[in-house]
């Protein structure tokens, strides 16, 4: 098997042209180059080098052993080179996993926010129900997902990123529009357009239910949210969603949004990513900005809409800063 050491020192020893010159540029002794040359020439069966005084020639087994030294010391070069871009995240690929509703209401900016710190990493995202999203991370698909915690998976961690308001969606005309707010009792008879199985929403949703030992009367199914909420304003049932989703449809007058009685109710979303895994670089990169983004943070829930509006005010304030500087 070929000694890439002495392959490396009969490099040096031909570029140099000089056994003396080559112990130099490797920082070992000139009997040792004349050791390994040796060596490597034992291991060939034929010389590498003549010799005339103290001068060296190559042999012509030794030039064309040289054309693949060039080669793989060249390659060697572009792979510490890619090492390092890799370590200062001048390259490199993050993989992050979400839910519908954070890939259309947060991920955006986010995803934005770190494309500017680090220009030179790709990004993929990748959307679907908070359990397969945490079925991803086994799968090695993903990284890292962002997401509300749908079941207990072994080998998991999940760690509190925020608290996304529920209300109750109803069209505009629906006699349930006028209330401020509403005890999960009122809706009996009421067509409930749910979740899908496997997101967090549906979770939690079912457990609410349960714990006020109702059962809704399920219309439908459906994974896609933007679906759910063109079905409820044109009246075809009521569904309950994370307050931030509905947003626009509300202060637009297509949707009502009405808080639940009592306390606020929370859908627990989650920073998720495989327990005991180290992380590439970029993921590492994505999660500190995700830690920035929730250091100073008061005790009170925070959700999409909080954050949105630190990044946004953050990127203010740094054009704020190039501004005076000029």
């Amino acid at each position: 098997m070929l000694n890439f050491n002495q392959f490396r020192v009969f490099y040096h020893a031909a570029r140099q042209g000089n056994f003396t010159q080559a112990a130099e540029k490797l920082f070992i002794s000139q009997p040792a180059v004349t050791a390994q040359i040796k060596a490597f020439e034992e291991y060939c069966g034929f010389k590498v080098f003549k010799k005339k005084g103290r001068n060296i020639w190559l042999t012509q087994e030794g030039e064309t052993l040289l054309k693949y030294a060039e080669s793989v010391f060249s390659l060697e070069k572009d792979i510490e080179h890619t090492v390092e871009d890799l370590r200062e995240l001048k390259r490199g690929v993050l993989r992050i996993g979400t839910s519908k509703t954070y890939a259309r209401y947060f991920m955006p900016l986010m995803l934005s926010t770190f494309h500017r710190k680090y220009p030179k990493i790709s990004i993929e995202l990748n959307e679907g129900s908070s359990l397969e999203m945490t079925h991803s991370l086994l799968e090695l698909k993903n990284e890292v997902a962002i997401i509300a915690k749908a079941e207990e998976v072994p080998g998991i961690r999940f760690n509190p990123f925020s608290q996304e308001e529920m209300v109750m969606i109803v069209a505009p005309d629906h006699p349930l529009a006028l209330k401020k707010e509403i005890d999960l009792s009122e809706l009996e008879g009421e067509a409930f357009i749910m979740k899908d199985r496997g997101s967090g929403t549906r979770r939690l949703v079912e457990r609410l239910f349960s714990e006020s030992g109702l059962k809704p009367d399920i219309l439908m199914e459906v994974s896609n949210t933007e679906f759910i909420k063109q079905l409820v304003s044109r009246g075809d049932g009521i569904s309950l969603l994370v307050r931030e989703s509905v947003v626009v449809e509300v202060s637009e007058g297509k949707l009502a949004a009405i808080p639940l009685k009592g306390d606020k109710v929370y859908l627990d979303v989650s920073i998720a990513y495989i327990e005991g895994q180290q992380l590439s670089p970029p993921a590492k990169a994505f999660l500190d900005i995700l830690e920035k983004l929730q250091s100073g943070r008061e005790i009170t829930p925070q959700g999409i809409g909080a954050f949105t509006a630190k990044i946004l005010a953050e990127q203010r304030a740094a054009v704020g800063k190039r501004g005076d500087g000029e």
